[in-house]
């Protein structure tokens, strides 16, 4: 499987449209372009897995990354739309307690 990513700009933050896997064959692809957008100071990255199936360590990993840029450039990220099984791998490690995710399930309940 591959990762799909795709970076549109709305209403003053920029998205991350992600589709695929995010393993250790595709997270190289995803670093490579989610950090510079970190070290753009004041910007709000929000990252839309809507169409993230699974993602592993190596995936995880690369969110710290770029938490720990956000932090050290004055900018923010926020993870959005996260399938349930992927929101349970930052649960288990964690994660949701230091970075800002919001679950599909919680997005669909406002909505529906």
């Amino acid at each position: 499987m591959e990762l799909s990513i795709h970076l549109t700009e709305k209403n003053n933050s920029l998205v991350i449209h992600l589709s695929g896997e995010i393993d250790a064959y595709t997270a190289p692809q995803l670093k490579e372009r989610l950090l510079p957008l970190t070290k753009q100071n004041g910007t709000l990255i929000k990252v839309d897995m809507e169409a993230v199936q699974y993602m592993d360590s190596t995936g995880l990993g690369v969110f710290i990354s770029a938490l720990k840029s956000t932090k050290e450039n004055n900018s923010k990220m926020k993870l959005i739309h996260i399938d349930e099984r992927v929101y349970r791998v930052f649960k288990i490690t964690g994660l949701d307690e230091i970075m800002d995710l919001e679950p599909r399930n919680k997005v669909e309940r406002r909505n529906g």
